[in-house]
C-alpha cells in the first residue's frame, strides 16, 4: 500500500470514529435524561466512562507498545465496542446502565488516543502536519453532530444507537485497511519501563496542571446540551452548537502547518487556557441558546489549539518506544481523570445551581490553570527528555 493510500485509510478511520463518538458525546446526556435520570445520576453515569478509561487507556497503550502494533489493538477495541454497544443502549435501570457503561468505555476510550498516536507517528514519518490528518476526525464529528441533531429532533433520542452502530462499522472497515506503524526499537516494552514515565517529573507536573483546564472542557462536554435545553433550546440546536464548535476545531487543525511552529508549544497551551477561561465566563452570562451557538467558534481556538499543542508537547517529553503508553496516559488524564471530576462536579452544580454557576466556576478553574502553567514554564525543569531506546 502506498503512503498516500495509508494516510487516506487513516483519514477515513478518524472521520467515521469521531462521527460515531460525536453521537455519544453530544447526545448521551440527553439520552440519559430521556431515561428519567436526574442531573446527579447522569453525572455518575458520565463519570463511569472516564473511570474505566483510566484503566483502559494505559493498559491498551502498554499492549500497543509491548507488541509494537497499533492496528491490531484498534481492531480488538472496535470488536469489543460494537459487541457491547447494542446492549449498553438497551439498559433502563441505573445500576445496569453504569455496569454496561464501564464495559462500553473500556473499549471506546482507547480508540481515539491510539488513532491520534498513530496519526502523530505517521505525520512525523511523512513530515506532514499532524493537524492536516487529524482534522478529518473533527470534520466527521461536526457533520455527525449536525445531521444526527436534526434527525433526533424528528424522532426519539433513544434512536441514536442505530446511526452510532453504522458509523462504528464503517470505522472498523477503515481500520482493516490501515498500514501499521513500525517502531525502531527492537526490545519489547516491559512493565519496568513504565517507571521511566512515572519518574518523568516535567511530564507528571504538566499532566497535573493542565487538569485545571481539561476538567472544565470535560464538564462542558457533558452538560452543554443540557444547558442549551435549560435556556430553551432543542436537540437540533444542540447539534448545531456542536457542529459550529467542531467545525472551528477542524479549521484550526487543518491550518496547523501555518501557525503551529511559530512558537514553543507551551505558549499556545497557555494562551488556549486563558481563552478557555474567557469562554466559560461568557457562557455564564448568556441567557439565550442562540448566543451559546454564536460563541461556539471559540471551541476551535480553545480545545483545537490546546489538544494539538499539548499532544505534540507530550510527544517531546516521552521516550520514542513508550509513545503509545505516554499518549494514552495523557489522554486518560485529559478525558479520564478530568472526565470523572468534570462529570461529578458538573452534575452536582448544574442540578443544584444551574448552568450559569457551573460555567462561572469553570472560568475560574481555567484561569488558575493558565497562571500555573506560566509558573511551570519558568521552572528550571528539563522539559525535553525524549530518547530513542
Amino acid at each position: 500500500m502506498s503512503k498516500h493510500e495509508s494516510v487516506l485509510s487513516l483519514k477515513f478511520l478518524l472521520f467515521f470514529f469521531h462521527a460515531a463518538n460525536s453521537i455519544v458525546v453530544t447526545f448521551l446526556p440527553l439520552y440519559l435524561q430521556h431515561k428519567d435520570l436526574d442531573g446527579k445520576e447522569i453525572g455518575w453515569v458520565l463519570a463511569i466512562g472516564p473511570l474505566a478509561s483510566i484503566i483502559a487507556q494505559p493498559f491498551w497503550g502498554f499492549m500497543s507498545d509491548r507488541y509494537q502494533t497499533v492496528k491490531r489493538i484498534l481492531l480488538i477495541c472496535f470488536g469489543g465496542l460494537l459487541s457491547c454497544s447494542l446492549l449498553f443502549f438497551q439498559m433502563n435501570v441505573l445500576a445496569a446502565i453504569i455496569i454496561m457503561a464501564a464495559v462500553f468505555y473500556f473499549f471506546i476510550s482507547p480508540i481515539g488516543a491510539l488513532s491520534d498516536s498513530l496519526t502523530q507517528r505517521k505525520a512525523d514519518q511523512l513530515q506532514i502536519a499532524f493537524g492536516s490528518i487529524r482534522t478529518w476526525g473533527s470534520i466527521g464529528f461536526a457533520i455527525s453532530a449536525l445531521l444526527i441533531g436534526e434527525l433526533l429532533s424528528l424522532v426519539d433520542v433513544d434512536k441514536m444507537v442505530w446511526p452510532y452502530f453504522l458509523f462504528g462499522v464503517a470505522a472498523l472497515l477503515s481500520c482493516l485497511a490501515l498500514t501499521d506503524i513500525k517502531v525502531e526499537s527492537k526490545a519489547r516494552v516491559q512493565l519496568k519501563d513504565i517507571k521511566r514515565l512515572l519518574g518523568n517529573k516535567p511530564f507528571l507536573w504538566f499532566l497535573f496542571l493542565i487538569m485545571f483546564m481539561t476538567v472544565t472542557h470535560r464538564a462542558s462536554d457533558s452538560f452543554l446540551g443540557i444547558y442549551i435545553v435549560q435556556l430553551g433550546g432543542s436537540e437540533g440546536l444542540v447539534g448545531v452548537a456542536w457542529f459550529v464548535g467542531v467545525l472551528s476545531e477542524a479549521i484550526v487543525f487543518a491550518l496547523a502547518a501555518v501557525w503551529f511552529k511559530k512558537f514553543h508549544p507551551l505558549y499556545f497551551i497557555i494562551a488556549a487556557g486563558f481563552l478557555y477561561s474567557l469562554r466559560w465566563f461568557i457562557y455564564a452570562f448568556l441567557d439565550n441558546p442562540a448566543f451559546v451557538i454564536g460563541f461556539q467558534f471559540m471551541h476551535g481556538i480553545t480545545f483545537g489549539v490546546f489538544y494539538l499543542t499539548a499532544f505534540h508537547y507530550v510527544t517531546r517529553l516521552i521516550p520514542v518506544n513508550l509513545q503509545s503508553t505516554g499518549h494514552l496516559v495523557f489522554v486518560s488524564v485529559f478525558f479520564g481523570v478530568s472526565g470523572i471530576i468534570g462529570s461529578l462536579l458538573g452534575g452536582a452544580l448544574i442540578d443544584s445551581f444551574g448552568g450559569e454557576t457551573l460555567y462561572f466556576i469553570l472560568g475560574w478553574s481555567a484561569l488558575i490553570g493558565s497562571i500555573s502553567l506560566i509558573v511551570y514554564q519558568m521552572l528550571p525543569l528539563k522539559k525535553v527528555q525524549q530518547t530513542v531506546s
